[in-house]
């Protein structure tokens, strides 16, 4: 595929004709600007507020990543019914699992390392496992594991979660034994975890449950422990290797298959870049995961100021997951904090932390989208924009008072001048009073409300769903 030159517009390259996969991860060299810096900011964590954007537009890509990646995580205090070693009674259960839920999101928001909380989530749908939740300690504990691997080994991370108290009550492993081999672990594994399907065989399945035998979980303590006599120590044969494997030596031999690294690229490409990435772009970037040994920091600061990231295909490509959209929202709108009527929104979007439909996680993509969740997207930011608490955003002050000044501030801080031109006129038309009285001065009475009104309108545009 021939190379192309590129426009840069807005700080987005817009490629005349199709992007050249070989040369798609040379480094973006322009200064970011406000559209680029807001598309980084929502893809490498949940969005940024109007300052934030305009501190990292004035960066150049590789500047403004080496900012993200350099951040250190801090999630804040532990709930303290985390740490209960005694079984929850079942009052308890809803309360903390609520709390904890709410301790996650508002890590989200105002983390200072918003790319570790983002590759936390990723892990989260990537290695899924449910809550515990009379025993909410291994549930945390679980989050806090994909936290520290958030740009760490991706080979050590899956050794360690399948070793995980979370992971093994949820697909069984700790009631894998020599005598009756479990296999949902082994399976999963392979087919959700680090290949996908075609890439095994039923044999490779059984053999891997073979390997990883012998572990169990002390639900109090929210600790594993591996008892030698539950473990098969027999000769096993796994993917065309053969010997005396454990569990370690499992993840080992699949690390070592070419299939998965090209399966980390695709999921890799999928959650930062976009959808179907070509066969060329996957194996550049499975290249990459296999000359650093898996280490993710170097492929994802890489990812981050490639051209392809910075891409016409890339912008707003990918719908805003339930959590990104909630999330995004309070931190566009300058709010510090989420209050506990996220959660039933959140589910009624179809996202719960620490709940995910299947073992497969949630689908995502288009899946967000459907009739009902929309209205339940509409009623959250109804809800929020109608918070009296919203007086102490900082967007809604200093604005000017002209309809049109209005809404072009407006769609350029919760769209980055992204709205189409109906929708800015609709904003103009609605700031301007169309059927009522119109917005003049801040004497009006309706001004704040007014204000309300346009930023749903905005936020309600198709562009505000999607990253």
């Amino acid at each position: 595929m021939a190379a192309q030159a590129q426009v840069d517009v807005g700080g987005i390259l817009r490629p005349q004709g199709s992007l050249d996969p070989s040369t798609a991860l040379r480094p973006y060299s322009e200064r970011l600007g406000s559209r680029a810096a807001a598309h980084l900011l929502r893809r490498a964590g949940f969005g940024g507020t109007a300052d934030e954007i305009r501190r990292y537009g004035s960066m150049h890509a590789g500047e403004a990543v080496s900012l993200l990646l350099d951040a250190k995580a801090s999630p804040g205090p532990t709930p303290d019914l985390v740490n209960a070693q005694a079984p929850l009674t079942r009052r308890d259960v809803r309360d903390v699992l609520d709390e904890l839920q709410l301790w996650w999101l508002n890590a989200m928001l105002s983390s200072p390392a918003p790319l570790s909380e983002k590759l936390t989530l990723y892990f989260h749908g990537h290695f899924t496992s449910r809550a515990t939740p009379r025993f909410p300690r291994i549930t945390y504990q679980q989050n806090a594991l994909f936290r520290s691997y958030a740009l760490g080994n991706l080979r050590e991370l899956t050794r360690a979660v399948s070793k995980d108290p979370a992971m093994l009550i949820y697909l069984n492993g700790g009631a894998n034994v020599a005598a009756h081999p479990n296999e949902n672990f082994a399976r999963e594994l392979m087919e959700l975890f680090t290949l996908g399907l075609g890439n095994f065989t039923e044999q490779d399945v059984r053999e891997s449950a073979r390997a990883w035998t012998g572990w169990h979980v002390d639900r109090r303590s929210a600790s594993a422990q591996f008892n030698p006599a539950l473990h098969d120590g027999g000769s096993k044969r796994f993917l065309g290797r053969t010997g005396n494997f454990n569990g370690d030596d499992v993840v080992n031999i699949i690390f070592a298959q070419p299939q998965c690294a090209r399966f980390f690229a695709t999921s890799l490409l999928n959650w930062f870049v976009y959808n179907n990435p070509e066969p060329q772009l996957v194996e550049t970037v499975a290249a990459m995961l296999r000359a650093h040994d898996f280490e993710l920091r170097p492929v994802v600061a890489a990812i981050l100021q490639s051209d392809v990231f910075y891409s016409a295909r890339a912008y707003r490509a990918l719908v805003k997951s339930p959590v990104e959209f909630v999330v995004g929202t309070y931190k566009v709108l300058g709010l510090s904090k989420l209050d506990a009527g996220a959660l039933p929104a959140l589910a009624q979007m179809g996202q719960r932390l620490f709940f995910p439909p299947s073992v497969a996680g949630w689908p995502g993509g288009q899946n967000w989208l459907t009739s009902g969740t929309m209205i339940a997207r509409q009623n959250f930011l109804t809800r929020v924009l109608g918070a009296q608490g919203l007086s102490a955003s900082v967007w809604l002050h200093g604005l000017p008072l002209t309809p049109q000044d209005v809404s072009k501030r407006l769609a350029q801080t919760i769209l980055q001048g992204d709205a189409a031109p109906a929708a800015l006129f609709e904003l103009q038309g609605y700031l301007g009073g169309a059927g009522s009285a119109a917005l003049g001065t801040l004497s009006v009475e309706n001004y704040d409300q007014r204000l309300r009104g346009a930023a749903y309108l905005a936020m309600a545009t198709p562009a505000y769903q999607l990253n």
